[in-house]
């Protein structure tokens, strides 16, 4: 018995640049025998599609990470599996050039892509006032001094121990898919995309001493910023930004679901790594004498 054709939908963004890459792949999508087309979701907000449901086995991502870290929020517990096109610069997660995509389609159309599972974030921002805002994320949350223009104290506590507080500019918790984002400007460590951990990555610390920590997923992680002033942030994948008092705190542990990204043959996460870094040389062993 036969599958199926698979499904697809194309997920994209409304932005002038992005507009005529998109629309060639709706094109190319259309006209491929074998599949299910249907049809595309432009993902320029999070309220614009709540009423859209992702009703394909394959969710193509057309434009830069950015739009990925868009896509997984949209979609919340209703992940699907995800194939990133890149029309954008650099791209880690969309990392598949359009001609790319076109050119290994007989792959896609047999299912011959491998299926990764990756973890994703639950951030609970607390207020004074008992109110709370709860948010979901790929890559991670950053609380940065911004514009206070002044160090801040970020106080760390790991289910319910205090672990310490990092004096400086701020701090980040990442996933390890988020490891290779704004983690990896501030000093960070790269982790295997695939492993279940956090990184917390100080900002420009004040403390030569302070330096990133890599726990389990599986703990609860929960921030205070006592000394905050006006200008101090919280910002969650670049993307979305809120307000931090001093008698606020800020939950991270894991999301409930997780985000799956679709791989197809020949594309391997540390080569991917290759490319994007720019990592240039080789080990070379010494012959022995």
């Amino acid at each position: 018995m036969s599958n199926p054709p698979l499904k697809i939908m194309l997920i994209g963004r409304a932005q002038e640049s992005c507009v005529p890459d998109a629309q060639e792949l709706a094109e190319f999508l259309a006209d491929q025998s074998g599949i299910l087309f249907v049809g595309t979701c432009s993902i320029d907000g999070d309220e614009d599609v709540d009423h859209v449901e992702p009703d394909a086995d394959l969710l193509v991502v057309a434009g830069g990470d950015g739009t990925l870290l868009r896509t997984c929020r949209w979609l919340g517990s209703r992940q699907r599996p995800i194939l990133g096109v890149n029309l954008g610069r650099l791209g880690f997660l969309t990392d598949l050039s359009p001609d790319q995509f076109r050119d290994q389609f007989d792959c896609i159309r047999r299912r011959e892509f491998s299926l990764t599972r990756h973890l994703m974030f639950e951030c609970v921002h607390r207020r004074d006032d008992g109110t709370t805002d709860s948010f979901h994320g790929l890559n991670e949350v950053a609380i940065s001094s911004a514009g206070s223009l002044r160090m801040i104290d970020v106080r760390l506590s790991i289910d319910d121990e205090e672990v310490t507080t990092f004096s400086g500019d701020g701090v980040i918790i990442s996933t390890p898919v988020g490891s290779t984002a704004h983690s990896l400007s501030a000093g960070g460590p790269i982790l295997r995309q695939d492993l279940q951990a956090f990184v917390i990555t100080p900002l420009c610390p004040h403390a030569l001493t302070n330096r990133p920590i890599v726990d389990s997923a599986d703990r609860v992680f929960r921030f205070s910023v006592a000394n905050a002033v006006e200008g101090v942030t919280m910002v969650i994948d670049g993307q979305i930004k809120r307000p931090v008092a001093g008698t606020d705190s800020i939950e991270v542990r894991r999301a409930p679901f997780e985000l799956t990204l679709a791989r197809l043959p020949g594309n391997s996460y540390y080569h991917t790594l290759h490319r994007k870094l720019g990592w240039g040389g080789q080990l070379q062993a010494r012959a022995p004498r």
